[in-house]
């Protein structure tokens, strides 16, 4: 049975583990649907249900990075362009065990506010980190430029937009430990 301990001790221990950690390990296909539909479970006012994934794998995944990298490339000025971000944008895909890219479908309707749907895509993607860590897999949700608009190499419908990637792989090491600026206490007013 699960225990509020361990319920506590799951939250406390996610973190973001970055993709220039992760080792060459193949992440189990069992293990990345098991995130997958942890992440369906999220709350959905409505039933809306916006999230939408596209999993990506091997040679895909650096195509994005191809992708991400050139846009970066092509809308940067001069003066403001990095190799080193150019670099990360072009390889760090690459490094992942899978690179999920993390959409959302607009209710039709509109029968909730946009924002109800972001923050569901949104618990959705803490669903995954949770998985992620349960299973001792690094993970990291980035949402650069580059990413949000790749709506036609992703394929996306009309109504979906990308809200980032999810990069998921397993890493050599300690777990990383956290830690919050303040107390929650200096956070809360009893009222």
């Amino acid at each position: 049975m699960t225990t509020p301990e361990m319920i506590n001790d799951l939250i406390q221990k996610r973190r973001s583990i970055f993709p220039s950690s992760y080792i060459d390990k193949e992440i189990p296909r069992e293990i990345i649907e098991q995130v997958l539909e942890n992440a369906h479970w999220a709350p959905t006012h409505k039933r809306t249900e916006p999230w939408r994934f596209k999993v990506m794998k091997g040679d895909a995944q650096n195509r994005m990075g191809e992708f991400m990298a050139n846009w970066y490339k092509a809308n940067t000025s001069e003066e403001k362009f990095s190799p080193i971000k150019f670099k990360k944008l072009s390889k760090n895909p690459g490094k992942a065990g899978c690179l999920i890219a993390v959409c959302m479908k607009r209710d039709p309707k509109e029968s909730v506010p946009e924002w109800e749907e972001i923050s569901a895509v949104a618990m959705a993607v803490q669903n995954m980190y949770l998985t992620c860590t349960a299973y001792g897999i690094g993970s990291y949700w980035s949402s650069t430029k580059p990413a949000l608009v790749a709506d036609e190499f992703l394929g996306l419908e009309e109504g979906e937009r990308c809200l980032g990637l999810f990069y998921m792989g397993y890493f050599e090491g300690d777990w990383p430990k956290g830690r919050r600026e303040s107390s929650i206490s200096a956070k809360v007013e009893w009222i």
